[in-house]
């Protein structure tokens, strides 16, 4: 008689790495069936439904392989007077792939997890982040919000614009120095 020895098998693990990137590309979808930001012009746009609770899509740059979004409810945050919940975005064209930077006025990685977090406390952050916002898309799809429903409103404030660039500036700065300049970084 002969016995065959069965040994179990452990399933493929998805690392979290691997996974974060799926959500990614899950965001792109749901994004681009809802509003195409590919497709607008900067600018602030409204979709309403008549629930009572308008959505404001704020396209506030487009550039070769990115679009800078802002996704947010025509709520008011009465501590900062910005609109919350807001979900900052960047939807890549090239790979395919949408990632909510962060999701509260102000508060972007750094200043939710502090500036040196470790890998695996970013990455669990991230996780967060675009898990609320592929939630937050799938929910606007439920509603009814989508292309049809949204109309363009205006150009960005003055004051958003503004603090766009002020947000930009010190990457500008970091990109202007370069790494072929080694003199120009500081040492740590």
């Amino acid at each position: 008689m002969t016995f065959a020895i069965v040994r179990p098998r452990a399933a493929p693990k998805l690392n979290r790495f691997a996974w974060l990137m799926g959500l990614y590309a899950e965001n792109h979808g749901r994004l681009s069936r809802l509003f195409r930001p590919e497709e607008l012009g900067e600018g602030v746009y409204v979709s309403s439904v008549g629930d009572g609770l308008d959505l404001r899509l704020d396209v506030m740059a487009q550039h070769a392989y990115t679009v800078e979004l802002r996704l947010s409810y025509a709520l008011i945050d009465p501590l900062t007077g910005q609109p919350d919940p807001s979900a900052y975005l960047r939807h890549y064209r090239d790979t395919r792939q949408v990632e909510a930077t962060h999701c509260y006025v102000g508060r972007r990685w750094q200043d939710a997890i502090g500036l040196y977090p470790p890998p695996s406390q970013i990455l669990d952050h991230r996780l967060r982040m675009n898990t609320f916002l592929g939630k937050w898309l799938q929910y606007l799809g439920e509603r009814g919000h989508g292309v049809g429903s949204l109309a363009f409103e205006g150009p960005l404030p003055s004051a958003e614009r503004e603090a766009i660039d002020a947000l930009r500036a010190p990457l500008d700065d970091v990109s202007k120095r370069g790494v072929d300049n080694p003199s120009s970084v500081d040492e740590r």
